[in-house]
């Protein structure tokens, strides 16, 4: 990206691909058509981003960075690891309802990129993961997480029902269940499974990898 350019027009354009990825699919879009969402040369694209697979990570980037200031708002105030949880399921969910064209774009056609599964260091997305491990590791420090519970395996559980969920949303005509109780349901079921029977006792935590 020439970084001398007006960051208004890149943002433009990266709001525009969200709307082309979703109508269209990722493989399907155009640069053409992504420029005349975005009212501009298609040219001017190219003084931007490489192709349509450097437009899709950016887009994935500079959206990850807005969820992580949203993830850490909501769960920094609470100190009860298990609150914690059910707000990074509340708050997840409800990013994913209130951006219905973002959330098929992630869900879906993030993942029809080769580049973006392959070859992109997905930093970002860890560090959301490692938000997750973070808080099971203090629930353990505190006692209100069982202690044999792998952070590093936890946090893809946790993430990886959430994940489903929010396909199901993004895929399904019938959405019989709303988004709050889906994330009341899903904390309720991984709490049950990681929550100690002792609360309040400290407890050595296995390290968290990966």
């Amino acid at each position: 990206m020439n970084r001398s350019q007006p960051p208004e027009k890149h943002h433009r354009i990266l709001q525009a691909a969200i709307k082309v990825f979703a109508r269209k699919g990722f493989y399907n879009a155009r640069v053409s058509e992504i420029a005349r969402e975005a009212q501009v040369a298609d040219g001017t694209i190219y003084l931007y981003f490489k192709n349509k697979d450097d437009i899709l990570i950016h887009l994935f980037e500079e959206e990850m960075d807005r969820i992580l200031q949203a993830m850490r708002r909501a769960i920094e105030p609470l100190s009860d690891p298990l609150e914690k949880l059910r707000a990074f399921a509340r708050t997840h969910l409800s990013l994913v309802e209130e951006n219905p064209l973002l959330a098929e774009v992630i869900q879906v056609e993030l993942r029809q990129s080769s580049k973006f599964m392959k070859d992109y260091d997905n930093h970002k997305f860890l560090e959301y993961l490692n938000l997750l491990a973070e808080i099971i590791e203090e629930g353990q420090r505190m006692g209100s997480i069982r202690p044999d519970i792998h952070p590093a395996i936890a946090k893809r559980v946790i993430f990886g029902a959430l994940d489903e969920m929010s396909t199901y949303w993004v895929l399904s005509k019938k959405r019989r269940l709303p988004m709050k109780e889906a994330a009341r349901q899903i904390s309720e079921i991984l709490i049950r499974g990681v929550e100690s029977g002792h609360p309040g006792r400290g407890a050595r935590s296995i390290s968290s990898s990966g």
